[in-house]
């Protein structure tokens, strides 16, 4: 069973921001504009939806006339244990790039390694992994 897909919708900077999130996870991206669904509720370059298919996924849009855009409060995203490490700290550091380290991806005192970010998009991510058995 597949769970919740995170959906974002951006300020205007969906092209932008789903193109940030391949570069940072690879995958396949698709993105279709209002012009594209005959949509006339923003610009006709406005992205109506985009979709990054890989190892993460994300999909997200423009915000339409009135609709609400990105804001995460009490909200992380986990890509714990996701990757191996090395892809995991490259991840990060490319998260980080114009964004804000909140806590660096290192050992903890429990034992695991684990960082936070939040990204030039405004996304509050949560990195980190076991140690090797």
């Amino acid at each position: 069973m597949a769970g919740p897909q995170l959906y974002i919708c951006f300020p205007g900077t969906a092209r932008e921001a789903l193109n940030f999130y391949k570069d940072v996870f690879g995958g396949e991206l698709s993105l279709h504009t209002y012009e594209d669904f005959g949509r006339s509720d923003g610009p006709p370059d406005a992205i109506a939806h985009g979709m990054l298919n890989g190892v993460i996924a994300l999909a997200g849009s423009d915000a339409a006339e009135g609709q609400s855009t990105v804001r995460l409060e009490g909200i992380m995203l986990s890509l714990l244990g996701t990757a191996e490490p090395t892809v995991l700290h490259e991840w990060f550091d490319k998260l980080s790039v114009d964004g804000s380290v909140v806590d660096p991806l290192a050992p903890k005192p429990w034992g695991a390694s684990d960082g936070q970010v939040i990204d030039r998009h405004g996304l509050y991510w949560l990195v980190g992994y076991e140690p090797s058995a």
